[in-house]
């Protein structure tokens, strides 16, 4: 890996690593070492410039959570060392609420939840991402209703005009990274799929779906069988039938050892105008970041199918986004 720490055997040891140095290992001050000092960190909640305001919302997120584990479970990847590399990073977080912070006063609720990041580095540096973590699962554990919460997170950042704004094309800023990913066919084939449930063709989940795909929703929600999936894309357009699906970014891996798998970043833009999992139409203009992992298998010879499902979008930030925009605070 040219550039990079030769400590590190490849892209995903150095993904992994530096998680595990950063936040479990409390090398905090490995920040200057690991990310660039003007790092864009796009969150669904907000925009983070520049390392030294990571570096600030680490120590906050580490004082409400001091003994929060993030367990690897995936990279999937594109790129060079020399060009710049962009992983797709999948891990399941465990952590105590000890500490008052974002969250609210301290409950002491055992927590496990989700986050998928989307990170670009090059010559041992992160310099560009994207990171959604299930606010859903989190706040639902602590005993929230996600809506309530972001209501009540409002209110706590100083209101209306005050408050914190959520991700949206206004609010993005630009980074470093320019790609779209790689051309692989696996992510090709989940780009086509997940193109044509957001086109309305629903079909294509019982054609392209193993019969026992697991699936792994926002709000901790794992399912089995085409129903969940179904109820979850349908739930989800349905809230913004109108609005504009985009692939942001795709990246398909056959490596050994390990399935076919696929990584998608993608966004919803436009208006909330129809019923689903947000309840009776608002108008209110949303942006929606989703990413979505896949993996591909052969059950039966000659049929490849989606098997396994990973998707988040932070519920809490669209229902922020509601609120702002209706008043209903």
């Amino acid at each position: 890996m040219k550039g990079f720490d030769p400590k590190f055997k490849d892209f995903p040891d150095y993904i992994i690593g530096i998680t595990k140095e950063i936040w479990e290992d409390r090398g905090i001050a490995t920040l200057h070492d690991y990310y660039s000092p003007d790092i864009v960190v796009r969150s669904p909640g907000s925009v983070v410039l520049g390392n030294q305001n990571v570096i600030g919302a680490t120590m906050a997120t580490l004082a409400e959570f001091p003994d929060r584990q993030l367990l690897g479970e995936d990279v999937i990847w594109s790129g060079t060392p020399e060009d710049g590399m962009l992983s797709s990073h999948r891990i399941i977080s465990t952590a105590t609420h000890l500490g008052d912070g974002v969250y609210g006063k301290a409950t002491g609720k055992k927590l496990q939840y989700r986050i998928l990041a989307d990170c670009h580095a090059k010559n041992n540096a992160i310099d560009d991402e994207w990171l959604i973590r299930d606010q859903g699962a989190i706040v639902r554990q602590m005993g929230w209703d996600p809506k309530d919460y972001a209501r009540d997170l409002i209110a706590r950042e100083g209101g209306a005009k005050a408050c914190v704004k959520p991700l949206t094309p206004k609010t993005d800023r630009d980074g470093p990274y320019k790609g779209t990913g790689n051309d692989n066919a696996w992510g090709q084939r989940y780009a086509d799929i997940l193109t044509r449930i957001m086109n309305a063709d629903i079909a294509a989940i019982e054609g392209e779906y193993d019969r026992a795909v697991q699936s792994e929703y926002p709000g901790g929600q794992t399912g089995h069988g085409w129903a969940p999936v179904d109820r979850f894309w349908m739930g989800l357009r349905a809230s913004f039938p109108n609005a504009e699906f985009k692939i942001e970014h795709q990246i398909g891996r056959d490596d050994p050892s390990m399935p076919p798998r696929a990584a998608i970043r993608w966004c919803l833009w436009g208006k909330h105008d129809g019923w689903g999992v947000f309840g009776a139409p608002t108008g209110a203009e949303v942006y929606v970041l989703g990413i979505s992992h896949a993996e591909f298998g052969e059950l039966i010879g000659g049929e490849p199918k989606l098997r396994r499902e990973w998707t988040l979008f932070d519920e809490t930030s669209v229902w922020k986004q509601i609120l702002l925009a209706t008043g209903d605070l």
